[in-house]
């Protein structure tokens, strides 16, 4: 099983390729949700909450630690992700509509937040 700080530089991973181009939708429909999916994770991992690897599971995961834990409210956004993500991945659903730039800003942020939460429990940082 991979641990708190693999996750999060998985999710670090995923941050920096849509960090490249942030208004290629494909890529931030795919890594975005990704990077998002492990940042949960390691948060669930950190707090000792089970995840599965079904998306929508993801989500109400990341339902918990927000009204638990005080991570950032990313429910929508992780369903937002998914649906782009089938969007171009399979073409059978619509792309999610929102503005490129603002949802990469909001990745980064929920990383940060997952990082800042492990690191003020852990007592030392993990990047810096």
């Amino acid at each position: 099983m991979p641990t708190v700080q693999e996750k999060l530089m998985l999710a670090r991973r995923h941050l920096a390729r849509i960090q490249l181009d942030p208004e290629d939708l494909d890529d931030l429909s795919i890594y975005g949700l990704y990077c998002l999916e492990a940042a949960v994770e390691a948060a669930a991992l950190h707090v000792q909450i089970k995840v599965t690897k079904q998306h929508w599971e993801k989500a109400n995961v990341a339902h918990e630690l927000h009204t638990q834990h005080g991570l950032p409210g990313i429910y929508d956004l992780l369903n937002d992700l998914n649906d782009s993500r089938k969007a171009v991945a399979y073409g059978d659903v619509e792309a999610a509509d929102f503005e490129d730039r603002d949802v990469a800003i909001e990745i980064e942020r929920y990383v940060e937040a997952v990082e800042e939460l492990v690191d003020s429990d852990d007592g030392q940082s993990l990047f810096n």
